[in-house]
């Protein structure tokens, strides 16, 4: 995908971001911008700080130190109803889909529209049929969580994630535990939408075969700092040891 250089005004910067859980040092003077229109791939083993910091983006944490920028505002100092704003140009995938299990799968990715929106019954409903449609889920729409897939929860919570038309999407593992044509079919659709939108998006993942589908650059985190920053390529040539073994580990 060719983009525009808008590093100059990116749509996500971070800056010298740290956080720490008692003793555990999580994450450590991370420095990362997400240029508009891109989609950034993170990579790292398991307790990294990956899913660490998307919570603390979306300002679901505070950092103990640092500054996040989302689309040119500061979020780190803002009162609740400033980051409330904030949040509606934001879509997060979590890892487990978070679907709420007493509702519906139509409730669910009605929920955010119900609570940010001003659409009547009706709007809400075509919003909603849209959505469902768009990740192939509209015949789910009565169904409840525990009676969808792996793979449906993620579509549902990606549906979700895209209800109030998010400018940035932040997606936490969103093939992990699903089978090989599952994955590739949301890593399609990630893409898909990706084009059609020219979202921002942060994606952490495991799977190579995710980056390679959805990335256009890509970060390694390891013991709370970024190893290495590029393309996939440059991961692949990379002589660093830790990373070379990930690569290999996770291209498996």
């Amino acid at each position: 995908m060719i983009m525009e250089n808008n590093n100059h005004n990116p749509a996500i910067r971070v800056q010298g971001l740290s956080k720490s859980f008692g003793k555990q040092r999580v994450l450590h003077q991370i420095d990362l911008e997400v240029a508009r229109g891109e989609t950034l791939t993170v990579l790292g083993r398991s307790g990294t700080g990956k899913s660490v910091m998307l919570k603390l983006l979306i300002g679901l944490q505070k950092p103990d130190s640092g500054e996040i920028e989302i689309n040119g505002e500061k979020i780190t100092t803002m009162q609740l109803d400033e980051l409330n704003r904030v949040r509606k140009s934001v879509g997060f995938l979590f890892q487990s889909a978070a679907l709420y299990d007493s509702l519906t799968v139509e409730e669910n990715v009605a929920f955010p529209l119900r609570r940010h929106s001003e659409m009547n019954d009706g709007e809400r409903r075509d919003r909603v049929s849209e959505l469902l449609s768009r990740v192939a889920m509209e015949e789910a729409r009565e169904k409840m969580p525990a009676d969808l897939s792996g793979g449906m929860k993620k579509r549902v919570g990606l549906a979700r994630a895209l209800a109030l038309d998010p400018t940035i999407m932040l997606l936490d593992e969103p093939t992990a535990g699903l089978d090989p044509i599952t994955a590739s079919e949301i890593n399609e659709l990630i893409r898909e939408l990706q084009r059609e939108r020219e979202n921002s998006s942060i994606v952490v993942t495991h799977d190579m075969r995710s980056v390679e589908r959805v990335a256009d650059r890509v970060a390694m985190i390891n013991e709370g700092n970024i190893l290495i920053e590029g393309t996939l390529e440059d991961l692949k040539r990379s002589d660093d040891p830790i990373v070379s073994k990930f690569v290999q580990e996770a291209g498996r």
